[in-house]
């Protein structure tokens, strides 16, 4: 087995505590590390907060050329994260190996990105700027379903902002983001990164703690609340990119055949374990029996098993708590709805349900109300758009929907009307660097990429000159 220490005031260290790494496609421990315990969490946060304000005077170029330098060295060893992604996740290695490279793009994107003074007043009388500081220490908190990645699109604005940077990953997804300590050490002054992992019980601590300037977190909405009740103590500054149940509407003048595979796709990319995957799909009464129909054959023709096998498509669900979760779904979809196909727990070691769609349900039970967070499609029928945006903003979260039409302008309307942070027209789960992030209602606070993205790690200071001399 390997070791995967990790990074703390620029040294590689091993945690004080144990922890076991399952492969979900085999149920087994196939990795045995250490984790930190809590006076590890404070002595990454001492390194950060020492480190800080040298960083924080360090220029802009070499900022981003350290950035640059880690995304070259996590794409030479693409091949190694890959594997290891798929072995603790669970997601087929093409999916693992697109994580990689989206965590490079996003690295890469916030490399070359400007911080430029704002002038707002330039006149005889007065000369009034804009300035973008850094906040002091950031924490990022990452989830199971895209540990490297998600570390990354955090890590990078944050440190480019001049921020210093604690990066927690999953406890049951720990082992790409603790494999960047060693690349990390190798390229950013001690102090100004640090990886550290827990047993999923010490994130309370960069939470409450007076010395973390910001906690970055993507996850479940009941943890935010807890990070955000957590963190009002120090009125520290928060990103939460929290849980969704994105619905889409289909209108009745597209071809079931020609758009049941793009719909199939962002319904259950990652077996279903996206924050932004397309969850409830609202369908009008005229095409509802013939799309269901080309998403039940999609769903048939799924190839289920270990990621690391040629020809799967569909790996294991990424733990067993979660895998318990969504066989709890499974079982109300059962009991409200139709099962049109899957439907299926394996039998066997490792997590793995087919891919999932029910028919004959509607708004009111948990796997239409609720985020399952699994392989588990609930399609309803509807006869007026007016009806279908009602039921799809109704609902606590907000994070994204989706129209699907052969009228552009119809669904261009239809979309504006979408409750959520992103509204998507005949696609859905686009996302890269360059586009703004975020939540509406319990969807989560603030915005994650672009521009927009990288001020959320600063501060605002405004210098006001009056020219007049005494």
């Amino acid at each position: 087995m390997q070791s995967f220490p990790m990074l703390i005031n620029g040294e590689l260290v091993q945690g004080n505590r144990s922890l076991n790494v399952i492969n979900p496609a085999t149920e087994e421990v196939f990795q045995q590390i250490t984790c930190a315990d809590e006076s590890q969490f404070e002595q990454a946060i001492g390194a950060a907060k020492a480190a800080f304000p040298q960083w924080q005077t360090v220029d802009m170029q070499t900022r981003r050329d350290n950035l640059n330098k880690l995304a070259d060295a996590i794409e030479a060893q693409t091949g190694v994260f890959a594997e290891l992604l798929t072995q603790e996740q669970g997601k087929p290695l093409a999916e693992s190996t697109a994580e990689v490279g989206f965590s490079c793009a996003f690295i890469r994107y916030f490399a070359q990105s400007e911080l430029p003074i704002e002038t707002y007043q330039d006149d005889e009388t007065s000369k009034i700027e804009l300035h973008r500081k850094p906040l002091g220490v950031v924490a990022g908190v990452v989830p199971w379903n895209f540990p490297l990645m998600i570390g990354c699109f955090k890590l990078a604005p944050a440190v480019l902002a001049g921020n210093t940077f604690i990066l927690k990953p999953p406890a049951t997804t720990p082992l790409c983001v603790l494999k960047l300590a060693d690349i990390c050490q190798q390229i950013f002054p001690k102090g100004v990164v640090n990886i550290i992992t827990d047993n999923n019980d010490l994130g309370h601590i960069l939470s409450a703690h007076p010395d973390v300037a910001k906690v970055a977190f993507t996850g479940s909405t009941p943890t935010g609340k807890k990070i955000m009740s957590a963190a009002s103590g120090t009125l520290k500054r928060l990103t939460l990119e929290l849980g969704g149940n994105d619905a889409g509407i289909v209108l009745p003048d597209v071809d079931p055949k020609k758009i049941a595979p793009a719909i199939f796709a962002t319904a259950f990319m990652n077996c279903g374990q996206v924050c932004i995957a397309l969850k409830r799909l609202y369908v009008h009464e005229d095409i509802y029996d013939a799309l269901v129909l080309e998403l039940s054959e999609l769903a048939n023709n799924a190839s289920v098993g270990n990621g690391l096998e040629e020809g799967v498509t569909f790996g294991p669900i990424q733990n067993k708590a979660q895998f318990i979760k969504v066989q709890e779904y499974l079982a109300d979809a059962k009991e409200n709805g139709v099962i049109a196909a899957g439907g299926e727990v394996l039998d066997g070691p490792g997590f793995f349900m087919r891919p999932t769609i029910v028919r004959d349900v509607t708004d009111g039970c948990k796997v239409v109300d609720e985020e399952p967070f699994g392989p588990i499609l609930p399609v309803i029928k509807y006869k007026t758009i007016d009806d279908a945006v009602e039921r799809a903003n109704n609902s606590v979260f907000g994070l994204g929907g989706s129209v699907w039409s052969n009228d552009l302008d119809k669904a261009y309307d239809v979309a504006k009307r979408l409750e959520c942070g992103t509204s998507w027209i005949n696609q859905h789960l686009n996302f890269g660097p360059t586009v703004p992030f975020g939540g509406a209602k319990e969807s989560g606070i603030g915005v994650e990429f672009a521009q927009e993205g990288l001020l959320e790690y600063t501060q605002v200071h405004v210098i006001n000159i009056a020219k007049q001399t005494f």
